[in-house]
């Protein structure tokens, strides 16, 4: 069974960093694009990071340039999404996904996604 499963989600004060994981079971990241997007209450989902896995080729959201940094471990199988100098704003669940596509292309099309993680929630305080 094919499974995206994140973790690391939780309550941090603002400013302060969290670290997600995305762990792939059933089949490798090797060809595919994997991106974290998130989508706060009331609001449309968003891409906030993307990685092309085998070159790692990274796209990021403008709201988060400079403070995120998402990483991959081939060993592993896992993408890391590092947050730091979070901000209220940040608030959101947090998806794992994973797609043919570029990183570009991944991060526009929510639409055209192979795999989904059931996301993790990231709360920051103010």
């Amino acid at each position: 069974e094919v499974q995206l499963v994140e973790s690391g989600g939780g309550l941090v004060q603002a400013g302060g960093s969290l670290r997600l994981s995305c762990a792939a079971s059933g089949f490798t990241f090797d060809g595919y694009a994997i991106g974290w997007f998130r989508q706060a209450p009331g609001k449309e989902r968003e891409g906030v990071s993307c990685i092309t896995y085998n070159d790692g080729t990274t796209y990021y959201a403008d709201s988060v340039k400079g403070r995120f940094i998402t990483t991959n471990d081939n060993a592993k199988n896992t993408v890391y999404l590092q947050m730091n100098s979070l901000k209220p704003e940040d608030t959101a669940v947090y998806y794992c996904a994973a797609s043919r596509n570029t990183a570009q292309t991944m991060s526009k099309r929510s639409d055209d996604i192979d795999y989904w993680g059931k996301g993790t929630l990231v709360t920051v305080s103010s």
